[in-house]
């Protein structure tokens, strides 16, 4: 599976943003992805980016270019920007913090809505499911209606925890497969 899978992206980077409230741990995920390694982030004031080469699972070998947006309130205008375009969207909740879960849900279903954003594959981490009083996937899902996204924008939602990776690999693993079937998608389409 993993082979006809690397076939396809193999020859080019993938475009991957990174959104989510301020203090859900974007930056910490972009630094597990990159170092395999916890790197203390202060607040991200405008964006990171940064080149990837994965290095496990189904995705191993990919190389992706990802933007790592800023979440505070002033910064969410760029995300349209950000995500115009993009192979995938990596979409950060903090699982314990259940009074911003409504706002989670506004901003990321703004994103979606977007033109150029429908039917762009989303991965959402559940990140912080290490921290007691986390709300498990099922409920993050149905706290951030999901279910209410376009029928074309396909998702999974992967619980995490940034600080020591765990997750991270089994969700960029789904998040190259949504991305792998879209591609094989849109291409059929062109040849009809």
């Amino acid at each position: 599976m993993g082979n006809s899978f690397s076939n396809i992206a193999a020859f080019q980077s993938l475009h991957i943003v990174l959104l989510g409230l301020d203090s859900a741990g974007k930056t910490t995920v972009l630094y597990r992805l990159k170092f395999n390694e916890f790197v203390n982030t202060v607040p991200t004031i405008g964006f990171n980016t940064e080149r990837i080469k994965l290095s496990n699972g189904t995705a191993k070998g990919i190389s992706c270019h990802f933007w790592d947006v800023g979440g505070q309130e002033k910064l969410r205008p760029l995300w349209k920007s950000y995500s115009r375009c993009t192979d995938g969207i990596i979409y950060v909740v903090d699982s314990v913090d259940v009074d911003r879960l409504e706002e989670a849900k506004t901003e990321l279903h703004k994103v979606a809505k977007f033109a150029e954003n429908q039917g762009t594959p989303l991965l959402v981490i559940a990140n912080k499911q290490d921290l007691p009083k986390s709300l498990p996937v099922h409920e993050i899902e149905k706290q951030l209606a999901l279910h209410e996204l376009s029928p074309s924008t396909t998702y999974h939602v992967q619980p995490a925890c940034a600080i020591i990776g765990e997750g991270l690999h089994e969700g960029m693993d789904q998040l190259y497969e949504m991305i792998v079937k879209r591609r094989k998608s849109l291409k059929q389409k062109k040849k009809r």
